[in-house]
């Protein structure tokens, strides 16, 4: 049995679909593959046996990316398993940035002696708000939690504008047709009444909102994040909520330089904290990394390009290689020095990696061997993987 590690608290859905594709979970062989969520993998041994890493969640910083791929580990998340719960947590987290709830709570629970009722009733003026219908909301990132966000808004009676740096045809497709496309980000800032960031923390993303961003915005503007730590300067933010020059800033990551400030709302990190995201991403990892061990296919990967093709020959062999000039070429020669008759041949790439998927129904155990050794002593191929079929 395929040995799988596991990292935190592992929805039992991923887990029992491994188990009943006859995969063994935290056993004592070296694993072929890693399920994880928040474990931080920077400074974790990772075997070399281990062909594929699968995040149980979108964000993967917690991941050696670059590292891994030059060792030929394929590294996935689950986009969208969480979406909803982040998309219910942002909606309530505008909720509270125009509604004083969380002292009114607070109020109404510190209320004591007399007419509590009567009390409640005179001082509740305290804590007027005002509503999100007519208002604008900024949407930046409109990805699989971002679209959401904004359709939802927009049934909300909000107006709705909305920028991606990598607005594409699925992007398009995902958000009502009212929602306004803004042509840069500085458009969004400038005219939102709120604003909510939903975008991966990459290198080039880390601290997108700045203080020159948030000089943007509205003084009365409130600012969400519920995408990563790291997304917003949150020295900035203080900087601009001392300054009144921004109205609240709700975020589901801490810092202790947001502590004790009465317009900062901080939630533990639990965007997708729910029992039915936590079910959804654990079962797509599991699947993921299934088909990827079982027949070479990649879908949802954050470092080699995806090929997702059905296996219909008897054997498959995935290549995975640097993205240089001649690979195909030479890996085309290379079968067909050695008489191996190539069926079908899917190749694609992204950044400095390619993947390319070779189809083969007569394959001799020699060959078979020959393929799984030579075929690495090409320059620039980094791991080769022979997949047998299962069903033929």
């Amino acid at each position: 049995m395929t040995n799988i590690k596991t990292y935190n608290a592992i929805s039992s859905k991923g887990l029992d679909y491994l188990k009943a594709h006859h995969y063994e979970i935290n056993g004592n062989d070296a694993p072929k593959g890693i399920l994880l969520r928040s474990q931080n993998l920077h400074d974790e041994p990772i075997d070399d046996n281990v062909r594929a890493i699968v995040r149980a969640g979108a964000g993967f910083n917690n991941i050696p990316v670059e590292e891994l791929s030059k060792r030929g580990i394929a590294i996935f998340n689950t986009p969208g398993g969480n979406a909803n719960a982040v998309k219910e947590l942002t909606i309530a987290s505008l909720v509270l940035a125009a509604r004083p709830v969380v002292g009114a709570i607070q109020f109404a629970n510190d209320t004591r002696g007399g007419d509590v009722s009567l009390r409640t009733e005179s001082n509740k003026g305290g804590y007027r708000g005002t509503e999100l219908a007519g208002k604008k909301l900024g949407v930046i990132g409109l990805g699989n939690v971002g679209s959401k966000v904004a359709n939802t808004a927009l049934a909300l009676d909000m107006d709705v504008i909305g920028y991606d740096p990598g607005l594409n045809a699925n992007t398009a497709w995902r958000v009502d047709r009212h929602i306004v496309h803004a042509r840069s980000v500085e458009e969004v800032l400038e005219q939102a009444d709120y604003v909510t960031v939903h975008i991966p923390l990459e290198e080039k993303n880390r601290y997108f909102i700045d203080a020159d961003k948030l000089h943007l915005m509205k003084p009365t503007a409130a600012l969400l994040n519920l995408s990563r730590g790291g997304i917003v300067d949150d020295e900035a933010a203080k900087e601009a909520l001392d300054n009144d020059q921004l109205r609240v800033y709700i975020t589901d990551f801490a810092d202790s330089v947001l502590f004790d400030n009465p317009k900062v709302i901080i939630t533990p990190h639990i965007g997708g904290s729910t029992i039915e995201a936590e079910d959804t991403s654990a079962l797509m990892a599991a699947r993921q990394l299934d088909e990827y061990l079982t027949t070479g296919n990649i879908v949802n990967s954050v470092n080699y390009p995806d090929i997702n093709e059905p296996f219909t020959t008897k054997y498959r062999v995935g290549i995975i290689h640097e993205n240089v000039p001649n690979m195909l070429g030479q890996i085309s020669k290379f079968f067909g020095d050695h008489n191996i008759n190539i069926e079908q041949l899917s190749n694609r790439a992204v950044g400095n990696y390619a993947y390319t998927m070779v189809a083969i129904n007569d394959f001799t155990e020699e060959q078979q061997e020959l393929v799984k050794t030579a075929l690495d002593e090409i320059p620039h191929v980094i791991l080769t993987r022979r997949y047998v079929n299962p069903r033929i």
